[in-house]
């Protein structure tokens, strides 16, 4: 076998001598060299590239996102599509406070098409994933101009959705969720119009995108779809029905698809309030109340069940009473909802809402105290209390009138008022005007230049400054009348350094200032805007033949509110004894060797401390 292979190969050695490789090698030249130019090379254009280099950094980002965050928002994605109003409702106001705290507290969320891939790229969940995006935006961190105007588009989709679908949509959200939609979306629109009326602070890229962003937040838009929703929802129809005491089939019939739908029928009453946000921010208060007509201040009204919508409701209109000069009717609403956050303290530390609600509840009380001095009631001491222990130096010089008293007003409004807006916007489609502008402003920053007031809450507080500086002279003059019952007008003339002339003027405003339109008692069920005259004050005059002549009206003390408050007290004190553990004696040591047993029938565990022995509650021996 060994020599058969032998043979082979030396056979394959005579077929490699007999080749001419000059032969075989004929048909190539060695010259010539190997073209590549017929092989086209691949063509990847520059989009192509972004995209996959957009798309490989959308893989490394989300490979980013910790895998508690992508199993929250896929059981969150869940519990929409089920319509589980329990699921969402603890998705909603614990998880994604939640996972905030923990990773996301000082960055941003991850953007919706990061997740997208987690919900099945559902348009649904997606938009109102972008809502809680933006929100967390601009309550966390600084919006640029793509987020605001990102914002405003993802609002817009979410409206469009919810209005021009064919039909009502199925879809349930928490009522909070739906009052949070609605006031953040106020929020954002407030906050752009404050940003975009500063000119001189934006980039050229700013300009030009502002230039070209037509009715983006525009108050025309925000109007239209607060408008749209109260509309669609009919929600006007329902109270009235309701306070007709009309049954569910009418109701049913009268409000139609929609208004039968929780999610339409809350977004109705939120827009409502919305409204009435609106128009304070844009300085309507009387339009405010109006859109208010059908709703009832009571606890019996829908929107109480959410808390920052209740206070915030109240907040509005105790301020629209302000600027329309009804001061009792602004104390009125301020006690209320000031009373109502006393008694619920101890549940709003649970709400993520806690410190919003007391921030809003420290205004109102710089509010209440503004109208107390204007319009001195007895209507609750115990807020009164509390708004003088806040504000007690400015509530002190706003009482006592005079000069200094404008200052503390002042004070006290830019404090406490909303923030205003101006609707219209600079005219950045018109390059000359700004620019024009930019350098009016530009001069006015020099010591000899002054730009004209453009801060709307500034004219505001001129419009309400001019109504009190009326009024300066009135503390005053009441304290003089307060001593006499008749008096010659020409002797307090004197006491107040003026003439008769001026004396009568100063006392005709005393006398507008005691007078007040205001909402008396069985008026509910009316327009907040209703009301009669009555005399706010205690004090009255007449001036006859040169002499005044004083009638003063005590009013007793309330006992029934004291009696009242101190029963609640009481019995706070006493459930706190209740829930607190009794106090328990010392346990004794075991007896030692040589020392005298302790009684086996447990007679000395009761037993008093010694002399000079002190002992703690919970029976715990203090130092």
């Amino acid at each position: 076998m060994a020599q058969q292979r032998l043979a082979l190969w030396n056979a394959e050695e005579d077929l490699e001598e007999d080749v001419d490789m000059t032969i075989a090698l004929d048909g190539y030249s060695q010259n010539v060299q190997y073209e590549d130019s017929h092989i086209h090379q691949p063509q990847i254009d520059e989009s192509t590239l972004l995209a996959m280099q957009q798309h490989m950094a959308q893989q490394a980002a989300f490979q980013q996102i910790p895998d508690v965050v992508k199993s929250f928002i896929v059981h969150f994605h869940q519990a929409v599509l089920d319509n589980n109003l329990a699921e969402i409702t603890v998705a909603y106001e614990s998880g994604w406070n939640k996972y905030t705290e923990k990773f996301y507290s000082k960055t941003e969320w991850p953007e919706a098409e990061l997740i997208a891939p987690l919900v099945n790229d559902d348009p649904i969940f997606l938009i109102l994933y972008r809502e809680l995006y933006y929100r967390h935006v601009y309550s966390r961190l600084q919006p640029n101009i793509d987020d605001r105007f990102h914002s405003y588009e993802n609002s817009c989709e979410l409206f469009n959705y919810l209005l021009n679908s064919d039909g009502p949509v199925e879809l349930e959200l928490p009522e909070q969720w739906l009052w949070d939609i609605i006031d953040e979306f106020i929020y954002q629109y407030q906050v752009f119009c404050t940003w975009r009326s500063k000119v001189t602070s934006k980039t050229p890229d700013e300009l030009m995108m502002l230039a070209d962003g037509g009715p983006v937040w525009s108050s025309y838009s925000v109007l239209n779809v607060l408008y749209s929703l109260m509309q669609k929802s009919r929600v006007n129809e329902y109270i009235a029905a309701q306070r007709e005491g009309k049954s569910a089939e009418e109701i049913a019939e009268i409000v139609g698809e929609y208004g039968q739908r929780p999610l339409y029928r809350m977004l109705g009453y939120f827009s409502i309030i919305g409204l009435l946000r609106v128009h304070v921010h844009l300085g309507d208060f009387t339009l405010g109340l109006k859109v208010m007509e059908n709703v009832e201040l009571n606890q019996k009204t829908p929107f109480t069940r959410v808390t920052a919508c209740h206070v915030a409701t109240y907040y509005y209109v105790g301020f629209c009473y302000i600027m329309l000069r009804r001061y009792p009717d602004a104390i009125r609403t301020f006690v209320t909802v000031l009373n109502f956050i006393m008694r619920m303290r101890q549940y709003h530390t649970r709400s993520y809402q806690y410190d919003q609600i007391n921030k809003t509840a420290d205004r109102m009380y710089a509010l209440f105290a503004m109208c107390h001095a204007l319009s001195p009631s007895r209507l609750d001491d115990n807020i009164a209390n509390i708004a003088k222990e806040r504000y007690g130096e400015q509530y002190a010089k706003m009482a006592r009138g005079g000069p200094d008293a404008l200052a503390a007003f002042e004070e006290l409004f830019i404090y406490a008022c909303p923030k205003f807006i101006i609707a219209n916007p600079p005219p950045y489609d018109d390059p000359a005007a700004i620019n024009a502008l930019i350098s009016t402003s530009a001069d006015a920053e020099s010591p000899t230049q002054s730009l004209p007031q453009t801060d709307s809450s500034h004219r505001h507080l001129d419009l309400f400054l001019a109504d009190v500086a009326a009024q300066l002279p009135v503390p005053t003059l009441r304290s003089f009348l307060k001593l006499y019952t008749s008096l010659g007008a020409k002797k307090l003339a004197n006491f107040l350094d003026a003439d008769e002339e001026e004396l009568v003027q100063e006392m005709m405003v005393l006398k507008q200032a005691s007078r007040s339109i205001s909402r008396v008692t069985g008026s509910e069920g009316s327009s907040l805007l209703d009301g009669q005259m009555i005399t706010t004050s205690d004090l009255n005059f007449v001036i006859d033949e040169n002499m005044v002549h004083i009638a003063e009206s005590t009013i007793g003390r309330r006992y029934a509110g004291w009696f009242i408050k101190n029963t609640e007290r009481t019995q706070k004190i006493l459930d706190d004894l209740k829930n607190m553990p009794l106090p328990v004696a010392s346990k004794t040591t075991g007896p030692a060797s040589g020392s005298n047993p302790q009684p086996a029938d447990g007679a000395g565990q009761n037993r008093p401390a010694r002399s000079g022995q002190k002992v703690a509650w919970g029976g715990v021996k203090a130092a």
